[in-house]
């Protein structure tokens, strides 16, 4: 696989981009407040959007189509949402319904689905963004963790997710875990998951930092229970879960639903970010707990 993208001109081309499709009116940014929600130590960040009735409206017109023939907005993506060739196998489109500003997704060019294992490639396309810019990336791996396409894609957002952090909300939690690079089980988080810290400087040479990672990302599939499935074309997950990976650390979830009380959990939920649609889901999310929340769609340790 030959790497196709300019180093340094990833975050550049995103802007560029990002105000293009803005001016066409091809971009949906999804206007959101944000309240700080706290349990068990941790602060959860949850964004309630301002209004969804265009994407609702784009949801209903799908809806109309048999699953059998909608279209695949990945082949090909559209053009004023296209940023950037990463490599031979994959390329880089903005979200189009994005909620975090500057909101990536990293495509196979051919139809891969979104419940195969990840790939060397995979892990190669995602190092090369990753080394671009401050950014954290993460995996649905299928609709239960939180996948709106089948079409296999990461997603890259960009660090801090919001102006006066850091980096996360749980960047605390992260950074004070053990140090080293063993599989851990973090016992803040009541839930089945796997943990480990990434030596440092990995961004600066994207396929050893891809080696690495696909081989400690199979090790975190087996400790977890997920299990390999071989299908005709290719290799695939028994479980669904959630990947999320920044340049100092890899977490690996099992889930066992997308929604609780009608609210969607993805990969942003393990680093403290929650999204709901209206207020009244805030108050569940204040009521329940976030940290029930996460621990109710994933899989008891």
């Amino acid at each position: 696989m030959s790497q196709l993208l300019e180093s340094g001109s990833l975050w550049k081309k995103i802007r560029t981009r990002t105000e293009s499709a803005i001016a066409k009116g091809v971009l949906h940014s999804i206007p959101t407040d944000f309240h700080i929600v706290q349990q068990g130590g941790l602060e959860f960040m949850v964004r309630v959007a301002h209004n969804l009735n265009r994407k609702a409206l784009d949801k209903v017109k799908q809806t109309a189509i048999p699953s059998s023939i909608l279209p695949n907005p990945f082949l090909p993506p559209e053009p004023e949402m296209t940023v950037a060739d990463i490599t031979s196998t994959h390329l880089s489109v903005l979200n189009k319904f994005n909620v975090v500003e500057n909101h990536l997704l990293i495509v196979t060019r051919d139809f891969q689905h979104q419940e195969q294992l990840l790939t060397l490639d995979d892990f190669e396309a995602l190092w090369i963004c990753l080394g671009e810019y401050p950014s954290l990336g993460f995996y649905n791996g299928g609709a239960a963790a939180g996948a709106s396409q089948q079409h296999k894609h990461l997603q890259l957002v960009p660090l801090p997710l919001n102006q006066g952090q850091s980096g996360t909300p749980f960047d605390t939690l992260y950074n004070n875990a053990p140090q080293g690079e063993a599989l851990h089980s973090l016992k803040q988080l009541p839930f089945l998951h796997c943990w480990s810290r990434l030596p440092g400087e990995l961004a600066d040479n994207p396929s050893a930092a891809a080696k690495l990672t696909l081989s400690r990302y199979l090790q975190m599939l087996k400790r977890v229970g997920i299990n390999i499935v071989k299908n005709a074309d290719g290799d695939y997950q028994s479980v669904p879960y959630n990947l999320l990976l920044t340049r100092d650390w890899m977490l690996l979830v099992p889930r066992s639903q997308e929604h609780y009380h009608g609210i969607s959990i993805n990969a942003l939920g393990y680093v403290g970010s929650l999204f709901v649609k209206e207020p009244i889901e805030l108050e569940t999310v204040k009521r329940k707990g976030p940290m029930n929340l996460l621990e109710a769609v994933s899989i008891a340790a």
